[in-house]
């Protein structure tokens, strides 16, 4: 006796077609987000290059940020600003402009970008008109720490590099630290006193991370020109590279200020 195979049933056509609309309206949201997410920019500070945001890079990207990182030469502010425009350019969306240290100067100058909706400082210097790195450090506060900054040598600066670590990256892993210090970018003494000429963070909303422990730029004056940037303020531990140390919190600011619509 021949046993009969029992015919497979038809799908459903109306099922199928449900299917296909629900996988073509996923791609078309997904391509959408692609294309209405903000991307984000990085610029790095003196001393160091944009090497230092491996970390926070990785993350973000993860998120599904397109994310690029300035490799500015820190001779001039001009410079400077002009590279990170040309990376903003390069983009073709909104941007979301990060700057650490001497890299929030270059923001403050670049922002105002068209593309530019939103400002994030990490451990940086927000200038308002007419300032510059060198008028911001000019008068210390008593008791601040005092950078370990060598006499300039053929119009550029460096940090003493027994003394790299303590200053600029205490609580970065001691073979990072070391490479760092031994690796050191020469920061033009016209990068230091360049000055803006109308701060972004006067049209753009600002973020800004306060570094608690940091050695460079004393936390009081980040705590002072955070308030008078009138940013959204965060605070963590950490040194002033911890734009290195703690890439989460750094990543963690910058996806809030692009998740933002004011």
């Amino acid at each position: 006796m021949r046993c009969c195979r029992l015919a497979k049933p038809i799908p459903n056509e109306k099922k199928i077609n449900n299917r296909k609309a629900i996988i073509v309206n996923m791609q078309r949201s997904n391509q959408q987000e692609r294309k209405t997410r903000k991307a984000i920019v990085l610029v790095h500070g003196g001393f160091v290059d944009g090497s230092g945001w491996a970390g926070v890079y990785s993350m973000l990207k993860e998120k599904g940020y397109n994310v690029a990182v300035v490799q500015h030469p820190t001779k001039s502010l001009t410079e400077d600003v002009a590279f990170t425009k040309a990376a903003i350019d390069s983009l073709k969306s909104e941007v979301v402009l990060v700057g650490h240290s001497y890299g929030g100067v270059v923001i403050t100058e670049a922002g105002t970008h068209p593309q530019v909706t939103h400002l994030v400082y990490i451990a940086a210097f927000a200038p308002d008109k007419g300032e510059s790195v060198s008028s911001l450090i000019a008068n210390p506060p008593p008791g601040a720490p005092v950078p370990p900054i060598l006499p300039p040598q053929d119009g550029y600066l460096f940090l003493d590099r027994a003394k790299f670590v303590a200053s600029f990256a205490a609580d970065v892993d001691r073979a990072t630290a070391a490479f760092m210090a031994d690796s050191q970018v020469p920061w033009g003494v016209d990068a230091l006193a360049g000055a803006v000429s109308e701060p972004a963070w006067k049209t753009k909303p600002s973020y800004y991370l306060v570094a608690s422990d940091d050695k460079m730029i004393p936390p009081p004056a980040q705590r002072k020109m955070a308030e008078r940037a009138k940013a959204q303020v965060s605070e963590v531990p950490g040194s002033h590279s911890v734009y290195v140390s703690k890439p989460r919190a750094v990543a963690e600011i910058i996806d809030k200020a692009a998740a933002s619509s004011n």
